[in-house]
């Protein structure tokens, strides 16, 4: 009797309990919502994160990606170099010689009114993290000319002058001169006569002499100064300045 009481309980402990599967399904079912509420943690931040880069992108410090060839040796071709914003925001404004990100339009490129613009934005927005290169709209190059300059290319030497005063340009691209073509301009007010590095390879100010505005780029048109290399790692750090344009005298005293 006692041997068969063993045998019934053991056959009683190993029937399944009769909560352990609705237990189970319970906790299937939690970690599911467990996971569902991670997955949404993670593309909130993500989101939120995007967000954040993207406003500081417009207003702070942009990526900008170099396409081409025109600011060697300066900046070179699959650099990212990082556009300050806030350069020309508090009344202070573009100078000779400062390397500047600036919108064409109307200067450089004439408006595409067929554009898509959803097409732009998204275009946008990956060219705002230095993802993407930039728009077709965007440039970079130098400061040679602010409002009221009269610049002359070229003396004996292939340099050219500023407000009478012939500035001898360390950044060109070795074997280049201050420019193959010719010309004697005097900067509109608000405006700003722009080159690049390289001038042999650069479309610039030169080659819209007979466009609307004369090649000269609105200072509204700027988008910022390029302070600083942020890639490749070889070349991280402050972009050097230069003083080439340190003894051009202001527009009015140039023949006092």
């Amino acid at each position: 009797m006692d041997t068969q009481a063993q045998h019934s309980e053991r056959d009683r402990s190993s029937e399944p309990d009769a909560g352990s599967g609705e237990g189970s399904r319970f906790s299937r079912t939690r970690d599911r919502v467990a996971s569902v509420l991670t997955w949404r943690r993670v593309l909130t931040g993500a989101v939120l994160a995007t967000v954040a880069l993207l406003l500081f992108s417009s207003y702070v410090v942009q990526p900008f990606l170099i396409p081409s060839r025109s600011m060697e040796p300066t900046l070179q071709v699959g650099d990212r170099v990082l556009v300050n914003k806030l350069a020309y925001r508090f009344g202070a404004e573009p100078e000779r010689g400062d390397v500047v990100v600036f919108d064409g339009t109307g200067s450089f490129v004439r408006e595409d009114l067929d554009a898509n613009p959803l097409a732009g934005l998204v275009r946008g927005a990956a060219a705002s993290l230095g993802l993407a290169e930039p728009a077709d709209t965007d440039f970079v190059k130098r400061v040679v000319g602010v409002g009221g300059d009269r610049v002359v290319c070229c003396d004996a030497r292939g340099r050219l002058a500023v407000n009478g005063t012939v500035v001898d340009e360390p950044y060109l691209h070795p074997g280049d001169t201050a420019s193959r073509v010719p010309f004697d301009i005097v900067v509109s007010a608000d405006a700003l006569w722009m080159m690049g590095d390289h001038r042999s390879r650069s479309s610039d100010s030169r080659d819209h002499l007979g466009s609307p505005g004369g090649g000269m780029v609105p200072v509204e048109r700027v988008t910022g100064r390029v302070d600083w290399l942020g890639w490749p790692p070889a070349r991280v750090g402050s972009l050097t300045g230069t003083g080439a344009f340190g003894d051009v005298r202001a527009p009015g005293a140039a023949h006092g």
